[in-house]
């Protein structure tokens, strides 16, 4: 979405569906970190780290450049959630959102 507001001067803002999507998420990793006692931060560093995707697999073809990408971010962090004694559900309910935002990058990635 382009706003010109004249003399060659204009403000370029996402997709309104995305800054939805972005609103949401924002509230909903707000509600969860007041569920957390200490150290309400963590929530969005969860969220972060789970929404990471990285290509494990590279290889050029006749048609080009095949890569296979996997949502790492969110395999580290379910590792670590399991190894953890205290696992509150905050923190499963933020990785899992962030899962989601990595599959959408993928599905996004390979299209």
């Amino acid at each position: 979405m382009e706003f010109n507001l004249g003399n060659g001067i204009s403000i370029h803002l996402s997709p309104l569906h995305i800054t939805i999507i972005a609103i949401i998420i924002i509230v909903l990793l707000v509600r969860w970190s007041k569920q957390l006692e200490t150290r309400r931060f963590t929530i969005f560093f969860y969220f972060l780290i789970s929404a990471y995707i990285a290509s494990i697999y590279s290889q050029t073809t006749k048609n080009g450049v095949f890569e296979l990408w996997l949502p790492v971010g969110f395999i580290f962090i379910s590792i670590y959630l399991d190894g953890n004694k205290k696992c509150h559900p905050a923190k499963v309910k933020a990785s899992i959102l962030g899962l989601s935002i990595a599959l959408y990058q993928l599905i996004v990635h390979y299209i």
